[in-house]
């Protein structure tokens, strides 16, 4: 049995978040049977404070603000940069649109250890949120479908876990701080989809004018039944896609779900908020008016409620215990190629895979290296999916086709790395590096999924080299 610590870090369009969390593994096979490490255990041993994201502009973090923030919770919870193995530091909703995104994670770099991940995006970041709150479980436990709506400050990431599947995914311009207002209730600040949702059920909103509450809760309950239409409770309207987060899957037609999870800052909001109440502005924002509209909507109500176990740390909570995996434990790699981070993935297909089975590399090499034209990059790996039980013939030949192809691409002492679905990696590993005959890293891992588009960080092995840690990333940076 193996401890790994982990840290989870999510600047937000409203709160910034630090927790650390201790994953437990453990071999679960049998004593007669091939080790099969698994994820056994997760404790989460601290949180920090819900800080506000500081902003030097509207559009611009204030990197250094963010970064002592951080500084603070590391001393507080007594760990250095040294001591954390995996996790993720993820920059979400409108805060990974900003300008100085990029920049505001350079200054967290420091306190990533060897194997912290920079992520963003707004379908990794329902997921996540969808586990943290504890939809995912859920749904796996009552073998149901589970709606995930964590409705934040500056967009709500939906997620559709079917019995720990995931149906569906989308992300929406929905939350509470798309309309701000000082004391006064002078309005400071409108986003572009406020103002389109303003300007569907025919209201206006200017900044500088004081806010009037009844058109203020009208704006809300539009962006209530707004998302009635994402989860398939009412009718979609054009305004739908008009407030869709870029970058944002498009929202996959299901059954109807059997229930519904509400998680993010505005889902507490849900709850305290109350008409009439003195402090409906009590944030400076729409997060009270929206939550009661929420709570108030026929549609969304209708549908049975399952209480979130996080509700604003929901997402800062997934990334710091559910974006690890682990490798299988049939995996090849040559000494101190790990850790990798931040390597793009060429996916193919299985059709594609073919023109390299019988050995034969010169159509993967022209696709590995537009591969590293397009991303504007000198590393990569390739994701393939494999061959159920293949004779060690055809894995000397696949072997050879891709080492041909991806040293002939790649830039000299570049690793040749391997994602394969079946679990085949080892001898996979053991050819590649025959092939190699030490003139390169290798590496060849199994029973992680990757797909197009994605990033993936590998850790250095855990359990004496039988596994290692993986995260996958996708849509960075939306």
């Amino acid at each position: 049995m193996s401890t790994i610590v982990s840290v989870g870090i999510d600047i937000g369009t409203s709160t910034t978040q630090v927790i650390f969390s201790r994953i437990t593994l453990d071999n679960t096979a049998g004593y007669f049977s091939a080790p099969r490490i698994s994820i056994v255990a997760k404790e989460v041993f601290y949180r920090s404070e819900v800080c506000f994201t500081p902003l030097r502009t509207p559009q611009l973090i204030d990197g250094d603000a963010v970064r002592e923030i951080v500084a603070r919770e590391y001393r507080l919870a007594g760990l250095s940069p040294q001591a954390v193995d995996t996790g993720a530091v993820i920059i979400t909703g409108e805060s990974a649109r900003k300008e100085n995104a990029a920049e505001v994670l350079r200054k967290l770099s420091d306190f990533a250890g060897e194997f912290v991940v920079s992520t963003a995006g707004p379908d990794l970041e329902s997921i996540i949120a969808g586990k943290g709150s504890g939809a995912w479980q859920y749904s796996i436990e009552n073998d149901c479908s589970v709606a995930n709506l964590d409705v934040g400050g500056g967009t709500t990431n939906i997620v559709v876990f079917r019995s720990g599947e995931t149906a569906a995914k989308s992300c929406y311009d929905i939350g509470g701080r798309l309309i701000r207002l000082d004391r006064d209730k002078v309005i400071q600040y409108i986003s572009p989809a406020a103002q389109k949702v303003a300007q569907e059920i025919g209201l206006s909103l200017r900044t500088g004018e004081r806010a009037d509450v009844d058109i203020l809760r009208k704006i809300t309950g539009r962006m209530a039944s707004l998302l009635a239409e994402a989860v398939g409770l009412k009718p979609e309207t054009p305004l739908l896609s008009a407030v869709r987060t870029p970058g944002s899957s498009l929202p996959e037609r299901t059954e109807r779900i059997s229930r519904l999870c509400f998680s993010g800052g505005v889902a507490d909001c849900m709850e305290n908020s109350r008409a009439g109440t003195a402090d409906e502005f009590r944030f400076g924002d729409i997060g009270m008016l929206l939550g009661r509209s929420i709570r108030e909507d026929a549609a969304l109500s209708a549908v049975r409620r399952v209480p979130a176990n996080e509700t604003i740390r929901a997402t800062v909570v997934g990334a710091g215990t559910y974006t690890t995996t682990l490798s299988g434990s049939t995996i090849s790699y040559s000494d101190g190629i790990f850790p990798l981070k931040n390597v793009p993935a060429l996916k193919l297909s299985y059709q594609e895979q073919q023109s390299f089975l019988d050995g034969s590399s010169e159509g993967l090499y022209e696709k590995c290296r537009w591969f590293l034209e397009q991303s504007d990059t000198d590393r990569m790996l390739l994701a393939i999916p494999g061959r159920l039980d293949p004779t060690w013939q055809e894995i000397r030949q696949m072997a050879h086709g891709i080492y041909q192809a991806l040293s002939r691409a790649l830039p000299e002492k570049e690793p040749v790395v391997v994602v394969v679905e079946q679990d085949i990696a080892k001898a996979l590993g053991n050819a590649m590096k025959q092939e190699a005959a030490g003139r390169r890293p290798v590496a060849a891992i199994d029973s992680i999924r990757v797909e197009a588009g994605d990033f993936v960080d590998i850790g250095r092995p855990l359990m004496d080299g039988l596994v290692v840690p993986v995260v996958v990333k996708t849509l960075l940076f939306g």
